[in-house]
């Protein structure tokens, strides 16, 4: 059988990103992002290689004009043999413990997950039927963020909460980034010579999002985010653990609403709120160099919280083989693994800071001396997970 061709499509509320991938490449044979549609401004930008890179105003344009401007290219690219389609899902609830081809059974029980993450959902399902319109024939599949931490046992899940809002309401941890944190420990494993089945990771996915994960023989065991995106980690924007009171104390004092404390959390908080200056890592590490202090403090903060959820998480191995760190930040920031690590000597983690500078851009490697316990850099891959996942289906 040739090697087949897989789109990969990531809907956001006004966003579109998609990857052509085909088995016989390392590379997407397409890529690209639709952004800001339902705008004047919306545009798509898309690339055949790092080199070569277009863009197309359309403005006005919603995701079913992007994807049928996007349809030539994709034929062109693909020589008119697409073989299926891939999408990211955020949230499946407890109904999906893994990937799905999609069905009209497949779409109501993601659509019944909506209250869990009204955010996420609706773009996800957009994509979803804006697809199965303009291509009712091919198959799909859903692939779930939360379906990888469905492997948690019910200790690590569930809050100290009333039974029924659990049963009734749905009200448990989740997690999220499983795509990613289950393709970073599969490589770790190959890349070091253990089984899949018989390995333990701890994983840090470090974005704009971020979220830990320990990782028992291929399965998470436990994660840092929980019945919403926002639980665990400093983000971008994102406050991560606060005091659960926080709420009722800012209506009290402040008189703000729900609506204005949500805000607050999902999009003024994290590195954005605690340095004043910006959400990206890079941004932060410059002005760090020139003696900002609410940078400097911000990146300080990032570094030590992470620290805590990975020793936390510990308590879920039964043995470390070793430290993951993905994500656009895991990936590229030397400074912050090094910061990260600094935290965790007591477990005798150590960075050398020669191999630590090499790791980024894409590079995968052990960022440990010799004789220390495993640290590695691994770029994530969710496109390629998600095309794995679709292939597999359609094998099966």
């Amino acid at each position: 059988m040739s090697a087949r061709n897989i789109l990969v499509i990531n809907c956001g509320s006004s966003s579109l990103k998609f990857a052509l991938i085909n088995q016989a490449h390392s590379q997407p044979l397409l890529s690209g992002l639709a952004e800001r549609l339902d705008s004047p401004e919306a545009t798509l930008h898309w690339w055949r290689s790092s080199h070569i890179r277009e863009h197309l105003a359309l403005p006005g344009a919603d995701h079913r004009i992007a994807l049928e401007h996007l349809l030539p290219m994709i034929n062109d690219a693909c020589g008119g043999r697409l073989h299926g389609i891939g999408h990211r899902v955020v949230h499946g609830g407890e109904h999906f413990t893994q990937s799905c081809l999609i069905d009209d059974a497949a779409l109501q029980a993601i659509r019944a997950t909506v209250t869990l993450a009204p955010l996420h959902n609706p773009a996800n399902l957009l994509g979803i039927e804006t697809t199965l319109n303009l291509y009712p024939q091919l198959p799909q599949v859903a692939v779930f963020d939360t379906a990888f931490h469905q492997s948690m046992p019910e200790h690590a899940f569930r809050y100290a909460l009333p039974e029924q809002l659990y049963r009734e309401q749905g009200v448990r941890r989740y997690g999220f980034h499983g795509t990613s944190h289950r393709y970073v420990s599969q490589r770790a494993a190959e890349i070091t010579g253990l089984a899949v089945g018989d390995s333990c990771w701890l994983t840090a996915h470090l974005g704009n999002g971020c979220s830990t994960c320990a990782v028992v023989d291929g399965q998470s065991r436990d994660t840092s985010m929980g019945l919403t995106p926002l639980e665990g980690l400093v983000m971008g924007t994102r406050s991560g653990d606060v005091d659960p009171n926080l709420h009722s104390h800012l209506a009290r004092t402040l008189g703000w609403s729900l609506e204005d404390i949500e805000r607050l959390l999902n999009h003024e908080s994290g590195l954005l709120g605690l340095s004043g200056l910006s959400n990206d890592m890079r941004s932060l590490e410059q002005a760090r160099s020139q003696g900002h202090r609410a940078a400097t403090l911000a990146i300080e903060v990032f570094c030590y919280r992470l620290a805590k959820s990975l020793a936390s998480l510990i308590c879920a191995l039964p043995r470390m083989d070793g430290v993951i760190f993905t994500g656009g930040i895991g990936e590229n920031s030397p400074l912050v693994r090094g910061k990260t690590v600094f935290y965790l000597s007591l477990l005798g983690l150590s960075v050398d800071k020669v191999a630590n500078a090499r790791c980024v851009g894409g590079v995968t490697g052990e960022i440990n001396p010799p004789a220390y316990p495993r640290i590695l850099v691994i770029p994530t891959n969710e496109e390629k997970q998600i095309a794995l996942d679709t292939l597999t289906l359609l094998n099966s």
